[in-house]
C-alpha cells in the first residue's frame, strides 16, 4: 500500500504545458496530483500537511475574528499583483481592520476547464509569498472545476481567522467629534491599475496596484494609538464611500482637507481622462484610521514607519456638525459635499 501511494503521487503533472480539465475536480488521481504537486508545493505547513478535510487549529487565546471574501477580478494578472496576492492581502486586511492579528486562511478555488496550469502555479506561488509576508498560514481549502464557458478562468474565495489585539476595540460606530482621520497613502492606485490594464491605456508611467497586507501596520497603530476608534480599508467605493459609511454609523460629520489627500499624479491624470474621481476609486493596500486627536501624531508616525505606510497623512477631522455627511475643503478654499457612490465605477476590481 505504501509503495502504491508513492507511485500514485509521483506521477508528474505537466505544469509547463498542461491545462485544467474536469478530472482535476473529480476527486481522483488527477485531483490528488494537482493538490500535491501544485498547491502543496507552495502551501505546505504542519496543519495543512495533515491532509484532513478541514483543519485542526491551535487554541486561539484572544477574541476570535473571522472574515470571508470572494475574488472575481478581471484580469487575473495586473500591474503590481494578481488574483492570488489580492486574495490573501484582502482577507488579511479584513481581519486586521477588526483590530485583530490574522493567523489562518482557508482558500477555495473554482477553476474553468482549459485554464493553464502554469498560470495557476504562478498564482499559487504569489499567494504563498503574500501569506509569508503577512505571517499567516493557509490551512485548508477546496478545488472545483467547471465546464469551459461557465467561469472566467479562476475564482478564489477565502476565509480568514485571527484574534483581537489585546486592549483594542474598533468599530465604525465609535468615531467621535474631535477625532482625526488618517489614511496610509495615495488613493485610487488599485482601481486605476486594473482599468488601465483592461483598456490598454498608458499615462506616461505604469500605474501599479497597491495590493498589500496591512496587519503589521495595524499592530503598529495599536501600540502607538491604543484608543484608536475606527479601522477600515477603503476598497470598493474608495475613500469617499467608506467615510460615508462611518459617518452614518457613528452619527457624526467628517470634514476632509483635499490638499492633504495624497493622489499620485498618474492616477490623477487617468481619473481625469476617464471622468472618475480618485476619492471613489478602489484601494487594496490602504487603510483609514480614526483616532483621538491627542494620539494622531503618534499614530501617523507609526503608520509612516510601517511597511506600505510611507505616504500616510492626516486628512480630516470628525465633527458634530452635518451629522451623517462627509464634506471637504477644496484646493480652491470652498467646501463641497463628498456623497455616497451611487453606482459601481469599476466592476470586478477585486
Amino acid at each position: 500500500m505504501a509503495e502504491e501511494k508513492r507511485r500514485y503521487f509521483s506521477t508528474p503533472i505537466d505544469v509547463k504545458h498542461g491545462i485544467i480539465d474536469l478530472t482535476h475536480g473529480a476527486g481522483g488521481r488527477a485531483t490528488a496530483q494537482l493538490i500535491t504537486q501544485v498547491f502543496g508545493k507552495y502551501f505546505s505547513n504542519p496543519i495543512l500537511d495533515e491532509g484532513h478535510d478541514g483543519a485542526f487549529l491551535p487554541e486561539i487565546k484572544g477574541t476570535p475574528v473571522v472574515s470571508c471574501d470572494a475574488h472575481v477580478i478581471r484580469p487575473l494578472f495586473f500591474p503590481g499583483g494578481d488574483i492570488g496576492s489580492l486574495a490573501i492581502a484582502g482577507t488579511v486586511n479584513d481581519v486586521a481592520m477588526c483590530g485583530a492579528k490574522p493567523l489562518y486562511i482557508a482558500a477555495c478555488f473554482v477553476l474553468e476547464e482549459g485554464f493553464e496550469i502554469a498560470k495557476l502555479e504562478k498564482i499559487i506561488e504569489s499567494m504563498a509569498r503574500t501569506a509569508h509576508e503577512a505571517g499567516v498560514q493557509i490551512v485548508t481549502g477546496d478545488t472545483k472545476v467547471v465546464e469551459k464557458g461557465h467561469g472566467d478562468g479562476l475564482y478564489i474565495t477565502t476565509t480568514g481567522f485571527g484574534e483581537v489585539i489585546p486592549g483594542i476595540h474598533v468599530s465604525g460606530r465609535l468615531a467621535k467629534p474631535g477625532d482625526k482621520v488618517l489614511i496610509s497613502g495615495s488613493m485610487g492606485d488599485h482601481g486605476m491599475a486594473i482599468m488601465s490594464e483592461r483598456e490598454g491605456l498608458s499615462f506616461g508611467s505604469k500605474i501599479l496596484s497597491d495590493s498589500a497586507p496591512l496587519n503589521t501596520m495595524v499592530e503598529a497603530i495599536a501600540a502607538a494609538a491604543p484608543h484608536v476608534h475606527v479601522l477600515r480599508d477603503p476598497t470598493r467605493g474608495g475613500l469617499a464611500t467608506t467615510l460615508n459609511e462611518i459617518a452614518a454609523q457613528s452619527d457624526v460629520g467628517i470634514m476632509l482637507n483635499e490638499a492633504s489627500i495624497p493622489v499620485h499624479s498618474d492616477v490623477a491624470q487617468a481619473c481625469e481622462f476617464l471622468g472618475l474621481d480618485p476619492l471613489y476609486v478602489a484601494n487594496e493596500g490602504k487603510l483609514i484610521a480614526i483616532v483621538p486627536e491627542d494620539e494622531a501624531e503618534a499614530c501617523l508616525a507609526a503608520m509612516k514607519s510601517a511597511p506600505h505606510g510611507e505616504e500616510s497623512a492626516i486628512v480630516g477631522t470628525v465633527t458634530d456638525e452635518a451629522r451623517g455627511y462627509v464634506q471637504m475643503t477644496t484646493l480652491m478654499g470652498g467646501v463641497r459635499m463628498v456623497d455616497w457612490l451611487n453606482a459601481d465605477q469599476l466592476p470586478r476590481i477585486c
